[in-house]
């Protein structure tokens, strides 16, 4: 080879992996301001259409369950037509289920709902599987950036969307469509990885497929770790507010601390990744995390108004922390991409299913015990088995070594 020719293939190597990044970091940006963004119009959508607040509730609800449901099928989906390509096609659904969203008419708010449900779930189980295959020394860097721009994006969905509607004749549907422009572009910006449409691995996914990760000890600790940080992420969103309103909290106040909370997340997500990726074991990261949930959780029991908006910062970085251990559990814990996102599916299933539920339970427990107790000790107990698991989760290995050696044993 001339040395203009491997010049020439380093530059086009270079600017590949560049343009895959950018990729990577766009997809990680919608896979969360289209459920934000929502979640802060609510009271506009429900005025609006004259739903009811148990009806409009569903619109959080649905992608959860669309994330559960789907989240087992997308690796398969994946290894049959190549992770590139199903990426694309979720981008495609994305931006149809924006669209259909945005229409007027309750048929058409909750239809586009469950589509965007069906294609963030793509995304949410096939990225650390992109990252495993392209990125292998740069794991806790490459999460990182990706989950940055993922949570950065899910917070401007919350904070703009309503100043958004009240822009000229936007309204709650332009707030809700104006963010198909970000997946349209990122659509745009993905189309070159089809050229590689990579599916290289399907022989060792098959040659291991006796080993099936729902029989594997290790994958089972790693899908409760994703679905205990899951519940607890989703029921502070949903209640921490009305736990600072019967604190004396008044709601401007209340939503201000989960702003906070939610801020506290971005930074984490960053750092977390990167500090475990250069680790042998996560073991000490699983145990601080689960921690600090811990101390979180007692000081809102304590019931000290003064330190609130503490405890919700401790939780924030906790949350952030644990959803990003997640994500690194998936990629360090595998040995190859397909096997990543086959683990990544089982665990997002488990745990968005458990996400579904947490609020609900945690609401039905507050109405049968008129209080903030039971609810805050129920958490606490999770919190607990947090701990557990992700000791186990932390500790090195792989998840088909785990359940060789409980076969062999």
């Amino acid at each position: 080879m001339s040395d203009g020719t491997l010049s020439a293939t380093i530059n086009n190597n270079k600017k590949y992996g560049l343009l895959l990044l950018v990729g990577i970091v766009l997809v990680g940006s919608n896979l969360r301001v289209p459920l934000t963004s929502a979640g802060a119009l609510i009271p506009l959508i429900r005025d609006d259409l004259g739903i009811s607040n148990a009806l409009i509730g569903t619109i959080t609800t649905l992608p959860l369950l669309a994330f559960a449901l789907l989240s087992p099928f997308a690796p398969k989906i994946a290894n049959w037509i190549g992770m590139e390509l199903t990426i694309a096609l979720s981008l495609i659904l994305l931006i149809i289920g924006i669209v259909i969203r945005s229409f007027s008419g309750s048929l058409f708010l909750f239809a586009g709902t469950i589509l965007i449900g069906l294609a963030i779930a793509f995304g949410n189980v096939l990225i650390p599987g992109i990252v495993k295959m392209n990125f292998p020394l740069k794991i806790g860097l490459m999460t990182g950036i990706y989950a940055i721009f993922m949570n950065l994006f899910g917070a401007l969905g919350s904070g703009i969307s309503v100043h958004i509607s009240s822009i000229g004749n936007f309204g709650w549907q332009g707030a809700l469509g104006i963010w198909g422009i970000l997946t349209f572009v990122s659509l745009i910006i993905w189309l070159p990885q089809l050229r590689k449409n990579n599916k290289n691995e399907k022989i060792n996914v098959k040659i291991e497929k006796k080993n099936s990760l729902w029989r594997s000890p290790l994958a089972w600790k790693i899908t409760i770790f994703m679905g205990g940080q899951s519940l607890m992420f989703y029921t502070l969103i949903t209640w921490l507010p009305d736990i600072l309103n019967s604190n004396g909290y008044n709601s401007n106040t209340a939503g201000w601390i989960v702003f906070l909370m939610q801020f506290a997340v971005i930074p984490v997500t960053f750092i977390v990744p990167v500090i475990a990726g250069k680790m042998k074991n996560q073991v000490v990261l699983s145990i601080v995390t689960a921690s600090l949930f811990l101390i979180g959780f007692a000081g809102l029991l304590q019931g000290s108004s003064t330190l609130f908006p503490f405890w919700a910062i401790l939780l924030g970085i906790a949350s952030g922390s644990a959803f990003s251990l997640s994500m690194m559990f998936f990629t360090l814990r595998s040995k190859n991409g397909k096997e990543a996102a086959e683990l990544s599916g089982m665990a997002q299933s488990f745990g968005y299913l458990l996400a579904a539920v947490g609020p609900v339970l945690v609401g039905a427990l507050h109405d049968m015990t008129d209080g903030w107790t039971a609810p805050l000790l129920l958490l606490i107990l999770i919190s607990i088995v947090l701990f557990i698991v992700g000791i186990g989760s932390g500790k090195e290995g792989y998840v088909t070594e785990s359940h060789a050696a409980e076969v062999t044993s």
